[in-house]
């Protein structure tokens, strides 16, 4: 069983009105798919929940104006933070990449993450010749960058595979300005000046990639210490 880690990034036309929002407003700080109940429905509508750190209100204002959508339930989390179940109609220019899913036997593995250009991270798992199949089934104008590709194994997947590019960036940079140095060499505001953002957007980059890669770990020891129990010695 193999998995692929991909970076799909879609052109302007084929954008949904809330991926636009995401890329042109700064009220989104993060946003990921949880899941969603989209094949073989005959009334063309499809159920998705979504998970936002973002401004509620402008948020809430944006999806007021998508056509497509027939109607939503937010649930706040906190302050900063909220679900959202929604039900849409489904967009044609959704189906059309869509479609190089379709009759192969792959699966999405949750979350799509998306990112602050409003392109998204998927982790498909599948035959490898149904990956490839994929790949290539995917319209031309859609960009597309293989993150990682292996035999699936949650566990021992790399560190860094469930952060975004932008995450990926906000590391980097810290570490050549000296973020993480011992002692520290320079401050968020350092950070903040190499990406070009508010020193909150910086931190807030940086923590959700420490999380991610603790989490990670985390679960990579415990996975190892579950293999390798001390008692079967």
């Amino acid at each position: 069983m193999k998995y692929l880690d991909v970076r799909l990034s879609q052109p302007d036309w084929m954008l949904h009105p809330m991926q636009r929002f995401i890329r042109e407003e700064e009220a989104v700080r993060y946003e990921e798919l949880r899941t969603w109940n989209i094949a073989g429905r005959e009334d063309d509508l499809e159920y998705e929940l979504f998970y936002a750190e973002a401004d509620r209100d402008s948020y809430e204002a944006a999806i007021d104006a998508v056509d497509s959508v027939r109607w939503y339930d937010l649930t706040p989390i906190d302050d900063d933070s909220f679900y959202v179940y929604i039900c849409q109609e489904t967009r044609e220019e959704d189906v059309r990449w869509r479609e190089a899913f379709a009759a192969l036997d792959l699966v999405v593995v949750p979350p799509v993450v998306y990112d602050a250009d409003a392109a998204f991270y998927m982790t498909i798992v599948g035959a490898g010749e149904d990956l490839k199949a994929m790949l290539k089934g995917l319209p031309d104008e859609i960009d597309v960058t293989v993150r990682a590709i292996g035999e699936y194994d949650r566990r021992h997947a790399p560190l860094g595979g469930d952060l975004t590019e932008r995450q990926l960036e906000a590391v980097s940079a810290a570490v050549d300005v000296g973020y993480f140095a011992v002692p520290r060499e320079a401050g968020l505001e350092a950070v903040a000046t190499e990406l070009d953002c508010a020193s909150s957007t910086a931190g807030t980059l940086l923590q959700r990639a420490e999380t991610s890669v603790m989490r990670r770990l985390v679960r990579r020891r415990e996975g190892f210490e579950h293999d390798h129990d001390p008692n079967d010695r």
